[in-house]
Parts: structure tokens; C-alpha cells; sequence
């Protein structure tokens, strides 16, 4: 497979990674921020996540990916929730702060660390490129299950990519 070069993982991450990032990272806040403090403890099944641990999840795995490319190596040991992160409003928070920080390191990135070779978890290694990808796609599938959570809980599920039921149902 012919590897990419710093010139054009610099467009790859200019052109697309970092407009998608900025336009995925709106919507998912808007999920979290739509989780009810009162129903943060709702989980489908015993061994699924509660709602409040996967907008935790979906937050901080996010942040982790994002810190993984800037660091040019993964260590998701220091992830864990703040004691100060108490409801799903502070998490919506604490994500726009960390992203907005992140992504201002990620537009200062070079070409040639967004094509250095990371190690994940000794199971993938891929340009670190590649995992800014990866944890947008991540995001995505968690913001999913959160939220059909919302839905099931009776909460009002954003607009996610154009309306949602809830969100017409405001306009009119």
C-alpha cells in the first residue's frame, strides 16, 4: 500500500478531518446536553452502560483519540472523570472545553506527524491520520446508542443530521 505524504495527509487533515470534526462534535454535544440529569442513571440492560457512563465514554474516548495524534502515541490512563463532572451538562461542558483546547492543537499539527505510524493498543498501527478518523467514527456509534437511550427515556432527541422528530415538532 503506498503510504501518504506529509503534504497530503496535511490536506486530508485540513481540507476534511478537521470541518468534520468541528460539525460532528456540534451535534454530539447537543446529545449529551439533551440527557435528562433525573434519567442519567437509565440503562437498556444490566450490562450496558448507563446513560450518563456512555456520554462519559463517548466524551473522554473522543478527547483520547484527538490527545493520541497530538501526543504521536495513545495513553487513555488519564481519562477518567473529573470529580467536578457530576451530570450530563457538566460533561457537555467539559467536552467543549477539551475539544475546543484539542483542536487547537490539532490545526498546528505537521504533515509528518499526522503520517508517523501509532500503536493502538498493540492491535492497529496506523498513521496517526487515520485515528483522528477512527474516533470520529467512534463518537458517532456511541452518539448513536445515546441516542436511541434519549428516545427510549422519553427525552427530545436533536436535530443529528437534519431533523429529528423532536426538533421539527419545536419549529412548528
Amino acid at each position: 500500500m503506498k503510504q501518504l505524504t506529509p503534504d497530503q495527509a496535511l490536506v486530508i487533515h485540513n481540507a476534511l478531518l478537521l470541518p468534520t470534526m468541528k460539525v460532528e462534535h456540534r451535534i454530539t454535544r447537543s446529545v449529551i446536553a439533551a440527557l435528562p440529569d433525573d434519567q442519567k442513571d437509565y440503562r437498556p440492560n444490566e450490562v450496558a452502560k448507563t446513560a450518563f457512563d456512555l456520554a462519559w465514554h463517548l466524551a473522554s474516548a473522543e478527547h483520547g483519540f484527538r490527545m493520541g495524534v497530538i501526543n504521536g502515541e495513545f495513553d487513555f490512563s488519564g481519562l477518567g472523570r473529573p470529580e467536578t463532572v457530576r451530570t450530563p451538562e457538566d460533561i457537555a461542558t467539559w467536552y467543549a472545553e477539551t475539544f475546543a483546547k484539542d483542536f487547537d492543537q490539532l490545526t498546528r499539527l505537521t504533515g509528518e506527524q499526522l503520517i508517523k505510524v501509532l500503536d493502538f493498543r498493540g492491535a492497529v498501527q496506523l498513521p496517526a491520520l487515520s485515528f483522528l478518523q477512527t474516533g470520529t467514527s467512534h463518537s458517532i456509534h456511541h452518539r448513536g446508542q445515546l441516542s436511541a437511550y434519549l428516545r427510549t427515556i422519553g427525552a427530545k432527541v436533536p436535530a443529528i443530521y437534519g431533523e429529528s422528530y423532536d426538533s421539527k415538532r419545536t419549529k412548528n
